[in-house]
């Protein structure tokens, strides 16, 4: 039976998020239909949470399997998909041990405790973590006091100390604000930004910063939670650099809409935490082992990471073609990303686009204010792009020609 639509907020819903009115019944690869009947095409996926969009008929029996077996088991006992899926991971990444937990904020606040602990086993005191502007790692205090938005950091102050706060892909801002300074353990930066704009790091400034991490003795710990899980080609964004972190911190599209995070540690980092350091109720449950185990081996066997890169690139010239007017009067001011995780940057505020594309049938969202993200399912067909294009393009012409 399905809940009453309610166009208003709920008076019993803590009043968190500016919804839309819109209540979602169901899906069917890239679309998704509301409870009134409505159909749209979905271009965020759940902001880049569903890897294998809706209702995917190789991932559903599976979970249906797990549910019909058992759904959580807490930490006391061994989970054998979590060895599964820890050893995957390690396998793709290069890196060595895993640490399983239920977000991307929880294995970001794992990978700060990571990195402080580092730095008191060597015997630092104040151990201090580099960070990023207008990085997001989380909304928990020490996530919130990672992130670089002064916005959603307002209102809950004191923030946590112990972050030094750089440019990204700015080397000498990054060495002049830690040099001579004995209390650095880490640098801790989005490999693409994603709340920030979608701003990629550049390849040549992740490999300077791991030769620096390594010349220091640093942790170099990349946040891979949204541009990870094969969006951008690679199974992590990093990779096209050719380079491999420390810590690692992975969710979203990892369950492809069940709750898993991740924290993949490489040698330097993985022996870190020891029993009673860290721990999690829900983190390496068996359904949501089983949704990650399940997720890799669909993506393997589909070839999600070739289709990402190829409808990415065809989707970026088909917007370039589109909004080539906007394009050279500084309108649209970008377009960018990598594989299936991309913005448009207008010069404009445009968040009106979010419930413009609604209304014709397109879920999208917007960041940073100027910035249309799309990350939709990574099944998504370039034809489906074209209608991505066909629905988008027009509303954004339409809202640049506004006064």
């Amino acid at each position: 039976m399905n809940a009453p639509f309610i166009e208003a907020a709920s008076p019993h819903v803590m009043n968190t998020y500016g919804r839309l009115p819109i209540a979602l019944s169901h899906g069917q690869g890239c679309r998704v239909w509301d409870i009134n009947g409505k159909s749209y095409l979905d271009a965020l996926g759940g902001i880049a949470v569903n890897t294998l969009g809706h209702n995917h008929p190789k991932l559903v029996p599976a979970l249906q399997d797990q549910i019909a077996k058992i759904i959580h088991s807490c930490n006391y006992y061994h989970v054998p998909n979590q060895e599964v899926l820890a050893k995957k991971l390690v396998e793709l990444s290069g890196m060595s041990n895993v640490f399983f937990c239920s977000s991307g904020l929880e294995a970001n606040e794992a990978a700060l405790k990571l990195a402080r602990k580092f730095g008191h086993d060597k015997g630092i005191e104040h151990p201090e973590i580099v960070v990023c502007e207008k990085a997001f790692h989380g909304r928990s205090i020490a996530t919130l006091s990672a992130t670089g938005n002064p916005k959603i950091q307002a209102g809950f102050g004191p923030l946590v100390e112990g972050f030094i706060r750089v440019p990204l892909n700015d080397m000498a801002s990054l060495v002049a604000a830690t040099a001579c300074n004995p209390n650095v353990v880490a640098v801790f930066f989005e490999a693409i930004q994603g709340e920030g704009g979608i701003n990629p790091t550049h390849m040549d400034y992740l490999r300077e910063v791991r030769q620096l991490c390594d010349k220091n003795d640093w942790l170099l710990m990349i946040d891979e939670v949204q541009c990870g899980m094969g969006r951008t080609g690679k199974w992590f964004a990093h990779q096209w650099a050719g380079i491999i972190p420390d810590v690692m911190p992975l969710a979203k599209g990892l369950g492809s809409g069940v709750p898993v995070g991740a924290v993949v540690a490489s040698a330097k980092a993985a022996n870190i935490f020891q029993p009673g350091n860290h721990g999690t109720t829900f983190g390496g449950n068996p359904l949501a082992m089983r949704a990650g185990v399940e997720t890799i081996r669909i993506m393997e066997e589909d070839g999600l990471l070739a289709n990402a890169t190829k409808v990415g690139a065809h989707l970026v010239a088909a917007l370039t073609r589109a909004l080539s007017q906007e394009l050279a009067t500084q309108a649209v001011k970008e377009i960018r990303g990598q594989g299936l995780m991309l913005g448009i940057e207008l010069a404009k505020p445009c968040a009106a686009l979010v419930g413009q594309c609604a209304d014709h049938g397109l879920l999208i969202s917007v960041t940073a204010d100027t910035v249309i993200r799309l990350v939709p399912p990574l099944i998504m067909s370039s034809a489906e792009a074209d209608e991505v294009v066909a629905i988008l393009c027009p509303l954004i012409e339409q809202l640049i020609l506004e006064q």
